[in-house]
């Protein structure tokens, strides 16, 4: 019969978990804390969240914003031709947009135009008198009030101290004027189209849609109108890190 071995004693300590002078205690290891911010919890109260207290400025109102796109129809007499309306650029702060009005079939000449648009949103900046473009006040009245929504403010739409506010409000009021025709700018004139007039503009954000009517002061037939509705698009005009 042999004598049993020492680390065979070992071996049954372990089996009977008693402590032996020959079982090294196991070491636990422990992991470094973290302190990189990537892995650091942050509340928004927290001054270093941000890199900048400078925001980009809000650039949107409804689909009022640069990239969105309108499609429908402009109605001249009997007529009625396609339109497309792309916005560009639209900055809220300075009450301005531009963009490309496509229109089809409008002449024999061309199958479609595309001209060049500038446009005004009635507020702080533009009131609803336009004072140009041979637009008296009379004939921004006459205008104005073909919009249904418009007509609360037929009292005081030429008061020199209202100011509209297109912010908090459902309907966004603008002109668009035409500039030039695309892609060739030195063209200002063609024959069976014109876009020396200016559009009277109302868009509600509740329906999405514009609704238009074009002014010529030597254009015989009056009221021309546009309606246009919101192409979606899965997109956003703008983006920011923080």
């Amino acid at each position: 019969m042999t004598k049993p071995s020492i680390h065979t004693s070992c071996a049954q300590c372990q089996k009977i978990s008693k402590t032996c002078e020959h079982t090294k205690k196991p070491q636990t290891i422990k992991s470094p804390k973290c302190h990189s911010p990537l892995f650091v919890y942050r509340k928004e109260d927290d001054p270093w969240v941000d890199i900048s207290d400078r925001r980009i400025p809000n650039s949107q109102l409804g689909s009022l914003y640069s990239g969105s796109r309108f499609k429908g129809k402009q109605k001249c007499g009997d007529n009625e031709y396609e339109v497309l309306v792309e916005l560009k650029q639209v900055n809220i702060k300075e009450s301005l947009l531009c963009g490309y009005l496509y229109i089809k079939g409008l002449t024999s000449e061309l199958s479609e135009l595309t001209t060049y648009f500038e446009g005004e949103i009635i507020g702080p900046k533009y009131s609803f008198l336009t004072r140009k473009w041979h637009a008296v006040q009379d004939i921004d009245r006459q205008h104005w009030e073909l919009f249904e929504p418009f007509k609360p403010l037929i009292d005081c739409f030429n008061k020199e101290d209202f100011v509209y506010d297109p912010i908090d409000n459902d309907m966004v009021y603008m002109r668009w004027k035409e500039r030039f025709l695309v892609p060739n700018h030195h063209i200002n004139n063609i024959d069976g189209a014109s876009f020396a007039g200016f559009y009277y503009i109302a868009y509600q954000r509740s329906t999405d849609k514009i609704t238009g009517f074009y002014f010529y002061h030597l254009n015989i037939e009056r009221f021309q109108a546009l309606t246009l509705e919101n192409v979606n698009q899965h997109c956003l005009d703008s983006f920011e890190f923080r």
